[in-house]
């Protein structure tokens, strides 16, 4: 046998052994088939809008001192594709505090609102309602509230606008009705926690999403921006009054609940609000 073919038979028999393990090499791992099973998933899944642009049918309003339901004073409408809150039907604010909640509870989702703030404001509302809104998440079903509580058991995506004194107001804060959360490591000892977002003014559309992964992970984004994340959403803490104590248990965690957008006496409005449902 000649020196050429023997050195050829040899590299074949190299190639052959090294191949399968070549082959491992370039099959993804199982956390990295995971991480791409998931992004497919997330691409695949569609987005739905809960509000239609016509109107309140699969939403239910709940407002303090009135019964579930009853949409006090005209506050929540549907005007030229717009969801509004309006308080022109009111005599005294009377602290009416109101929420409209989506039909159904959600528990892992993306959650998208465009809002802007109109300048409109009842002043005899509480000072801190000016230019003041946001979205509650994870909350309870309004149906387990009664007449005379004022918040919803829940956790809320604050919304703010600039004030006339020119300071920095950031917006997609997260407050705690009723709830906390972990945050840098432990449970956060104040009410709200302020977002790393800029300061949006009033009559500016501003684009605010949610990222809910159950009883784990909240992130907030505003204008495509992420301005803050924690763990961990639980009931607990103070704030919300006259609620049911069944339930109130304080460190149950959160993995679901009801989302609802907030009335506390500044005029806004919602041209959009959609969820895309996460596997």
């Amino acid at each position: 046998m000649s020196k050429e073919i023997t050195f050829w038979k040899r590299t074949a028999n190299r190639i052959m052994w090294v191949f399968p393990f070549m082959l491992l090499a370039c099959t993804p791992s199982a956390p990295e088939q995971a991480n791409t099973d998931t992004v497919e998933k997330e691409k695949k899944a569609e987005w739905v809008s809960l509000f239609n642009g016509k109107d309140m049918d699969d939403w239910i309003v709940k407002i303090h001192h009135h019964e579930v339901g009853e949409n006090f004073g005209n506050t929540f409408r549907v005007e030229d594709g717009i969801l509004k809150v309006r308080y022109d039907q009111y005599g005294d604010f009377n602290d009416q505090f109101g929420h409209l909640y989506y039909k159904k509870p959600f528990s892992r989702y993306h959650l998208v609102v465009e809002y802007r703030f109109v300048d409109e404001w009842q002043e005899d509302a509480p000072g801190y309602t000016k230019r003041n809104s946001g979205v509650m998440f994870h909350s309870q079903d309004p149906r387990t509230m009664p007449r005379e509580q004022d918040w919803p058991i829940s956790v809320e995506m604050q919304f703010l606008a600039a004030l006339e004194d020119g300071k920095p107001r950031p917006t997609g804060n997260m407050c705690s009705p009723g709830t906390e959360v972990v945050f840098e490591g432990e449970i956060a000892p104040v009410h709200c926690i302020n977002s790393s977002s800029k300061t949006y003014g009033i009559d500016e559309w501003v684009r605010a999403e949610l990222i809910v992964l159950g009883d784990s992970l909240v992130k907030h984004i505003i204008n495509g921006d992420t301005v803050l994340q924690y763990t961990q959403p639980q009931i607990g803490g103070g704030v919300v009054n006259n609620f049911d104590p069944a339930i109130k248990q304080d460190g149950k965690l959160l993995s679901e609940g009801f989302i609802a957008l907030q009335s506390e006496g500044q005029a806004i409005d919602f041209r959009k609000v959609e969820i895309r449902e996460l596997d």
